[in-house]
This record gives C-alpha cells, structure tokens and sequence, in this order.
C-alpha cells in the first residue's frame, strides 16, 4: 500500500462521551415500515412517480428530481405506499411504505458493465436508483451527471463523536467495495481517493486501483472537506465527487446482483440508551423496534439521526435518514445551572474551557445532555473557533458574511470548500450559542440560488 499524504492537524477536540457501541451485529427485529424523506436530499426538488395505495418492488422509482428527471429515488423495500406526509404548501414530508413479506426487486442487465462507456454507466446508475449515492463539492448537494469530477473521495477515517466503525461494518464486504471502487474509477480521469486511519487501516490498505492517504488528529480531522482541501483544493468551476464508504459496497453490490441495493448499518450509540450496538437494516428503517432492543435509560431522550453533532432530532416513531450509519440517544437537558458561568462550578460537564478541571477528569467519558447551559449571545471576536477549525478559512467572518448574504465576500471567504457539518463542532464550543451549521446551510442555498 503506498500513501500519497498523511492528514495532520491538532486544531479541533475529541469529545469524550459515553455510549460507543460495542462491536456487536445484533439480530435486527421485524420491521415492517420504512420511509423516504425528500429533505434527505439537500437542493433536490421532488416530483412523485406514485400514488398512496400503489405497490411497488424494491428498486421502484418513487420520485425524482425535478431539476434532471433521469434521477431516481428509488424504493428501498417491496410492498405499499402506505401514505405520503405532506407539511405546509404541500411540502412532501415522507412517503412512508408498508413492507411486504415476500421481497420482490426490480432488475437490470449489468454483466457488461466494465464495457460500457461513461454516458451510458451513468444512465444505469440514475435508473437504478444508486445515482444519489454520489454528492459533489462544492455545496454537498447530489452530483451532476454531465460533469467530471476532478476527483473522487471516499474516507473510512471518522471523528466525530460515537463514530461508526466501517472496518466492522464492512469487514465481509471487501468483494463488493472493490468492485464500487472500480466502477466509481471509470467516471473520474484518476484513481478514487481513500481515506483511511493512520493508526488502524484495516483491509482497507489492501484496496487496489485507489490514491491512499491517512487520517491523524482530533474531530473534525475526519470530515472530507479537510481532505479536499489539503489533497485537491476545488478552484473556479471545479467539482469533487464524494461517497459514503458504505454507499461504496451499495454500488458494488448492485454491480455484482443488478439489484439495487439498500443496506445500512446502523450505530445506535449515546448514553441515553443500556445497550449501544450494530444493527443491520434498510434505508428509512422505522427506528421504534431497533430502540426497543437497545433500552432507554431515561423517560425524556433527544433521538438524533447521525451523530450527536451534526444529527437531526427525529422522534420515537422517526425513520433512518437515507445516508446515516449511526442513531444517538442522549438524556433531554432542561434544568437550570445556579452560577453556572463561575469557573470550576461543575467539573461533570464536557467542556472545551481551560477554565474547567474536565478536561482532566472523566476519562472514561462524559454523560452529556441537550443543555445549552445558556442563552444565545453576540458574536464576539474570541479566538474559540479558529482553535478548533483546521481549515484554512476564517469560521467566523464567513458565518458573519453569511448572516449579511454578501455573496462577494462569502466567496472570498471559502463557502465552496465547506459543508454545514464542517461547523457542527463549532455549534458546540462557541459561547455565542449561534446555529452555525444552519447559518452554513442558508448561505450555500443563497449561493445556489444566486450563482448555480
């Protein structure tokens, strides 16, 4: 195995928080509903294909994308649309399908495949339902089909808190993410770039025909737009193409069956819950029998899809999110901190402050809740975010630039080397209380509306 480039950085923290899961693939129980949310898919508009009532095979088309039609989202289980979730303006919220006991899938001829040429690769991967596996940088929206990437990036290096481990989670599927790994080669000028971590690669080392690069440093030394950033920076009018490391083996199983392939696997992890595990299901998997076997530990929990980070809050009768491999579970926050801002008054709460003796104490982690121990303040200069952000971009002159919608200066301030989970450690350290992450989310569709 020969590495490219080693990602150094000690800018960023480690949050130590109890409830990783143990490496352990429980029995997955019945789960009969699952469920496709069009907010999944960040600057996607939908157009539905079905009607309430109307079944359909695994790998039927359930709605696309209004923007280019030849992009399916497609369903991930047989059985009836049991009902489709409208918000206000009728927004579609969910489209919710009840499984069938038979599984029956949709197929498609893919023994040529590694004879095909790109125009016609691409066709296949939009009709069968695998095309929104891919996301483009800049603005981590779903990928172009007439572009070319200047690059792939595909990482099994995590960081965040409670993080997934893809070497357990793919450990039996070398097979079928070598064959994603080559098919992802044939719509890029260069070999895919792999990401893997320095101190433990797994049998990701032995991955051919891919760019090798290792992973060293805290949170969020793992996130992808730091490994474009130090490998291939995007310049004007470039894109980098990006797919999740278990979105890989979904390509390659499709490749090796001619079956779209939905698995997840899926870390329930957090302090909120007795039994942190691995779960292997679908995508949009109802999430009430999976937490039924992990066990609350607390009458009021926050549930949130991904990490506890960057994770949406979802609900008991929630569904998986499309491209999540982890679920956390920590206790609801609400009481009151009496002299909370004194230095060294509560040495149990996780805090990044020099003025806490926490950092010191608690080294088999922290248990941790949604207080936000304070309300949201003004933005001041500090120095707290440029500590923990390795990017070489200014955290909080761009988040300003955003709330103003200058775009000249959003521009000049690197809004297309970022994505929202880039700040979501900031959204934790910074004292201002601020949603940095959804002040990111609003200037990227400002930008999308604004320039394209």
């Amino acid at each position: 195995m020969d590495i490219i480039k080693g990602i150094e950085t000690r800018r960023g923290a480690n949050l130590n928080i109890k409830g990783t899961p143990e490496k352990i693939l429980d029995k997955t129980p019945i789960i009969t509903d699952y469920a496709l949310r069009p907010d999944d898919f960040f600057g996607t508009i939908p157009k539905l294909c079905i009607r309430e009532g109307e079944k359909v095979f695994s790998g039927t088309p359930i709605f696309y994308n209004k923007k280019n039609p030849n992009i399916k989202i497609v369903s991930p289980v047989s059985g009836t649309i049991k009902s489709i979730v409208r918000g206000p303006k009728r927004k579609i919220e969910l489209i919710i399908i009840e499984s069938s006991k038979k599984q029956e899938f949709v197929s498609h001829k893919v023994d040529q495949w590694d004879k095909m040429d790109v125009s016609l690769l691409k066709a296949l991967l939009m009709e069968s339902g695998n095309w929104p596996f891919i996301h483009q940088r800049p603005y981590g929206i779903m990928a172009n089909p007439l572009d070319t990437p200047k690059a792939i990036f595909v990482t099994t290096a995590k960081t965040d808190p409670l993080h997934e481990d893809f070497d357990f989670i793919l450990k039996n599927d070398q097979k079928e993410f070598q064959l994603g790994i080559d098919l992802l080669n044939k719509l890029v000028r260069q070999p895919v770039f792999l990401g893997i971590d320095k101190s433990f690669t797994g049998f990701f080392k032995s991955i051919k025909n891919v760019q090798h690069y290792t992973v060293n440093g805290p949170h969020p030394a793992g996130n992808l737009s730091l490994h474009i950033q130090r490998i291939s920076p995007i310049n004007m009018g470039q894109r980098i193409w990006t797919v999740n490391a278990e979105d890989v083996f979904n390509i390659g199983q499709f490749i090796k069956s001619g079956i779209y392939s939905s698995k997840r696997t899926v870390a329930f992890s957090g302090n909120g819950i007795e039994k942190p595990k691995y779960f292997q299901t679908k995508i949009g998997a109802k999430l009430s029998p999976l937490l039924d076997k992990v066990g609350m530990k607390y009458n009021h929990v926050r549930i949130i899809n991904g990490d506890v980070l960057t994770g949406a809050t979802t609900s008991l009768s929630g569904y998986l999110g499309y491209f999540n491999n982890s679920v956390t579970i920590i206790p609801e926050g609400s009481h009151y901190r009496m002299f909370g801002w004194l230095p060294f008054k509560d040495n149990k709460i996780l805090s990044l402050s020099n003025t806490s003796l926490s950092r010191f104490l608690n080294r088999e982690g922290f248990e941790v809740d949604t207080n936000l121990n304070g309300e949201e303040r003004a933005l001041v200069v500090t120095g707290e975010m440029e500590r923990i952000f390795p990017f070489d971009i200014y955290p909080m002159e761009l988040i300003k630039a955003c709330i103003i919608e200058d775009i000249e200066k959003m521009e000049a301030l690197g809004i297309y080397e970022v994505v929202p989970e880039d700040f979501g450690l900031v959204d934790y350290a910074n004292t201002s209380k601020l949603e940095a992450q959804e002040i990111i989310r609003q200037g990227i569709e400002l930008m999308i509306n604004e320039v394209g």
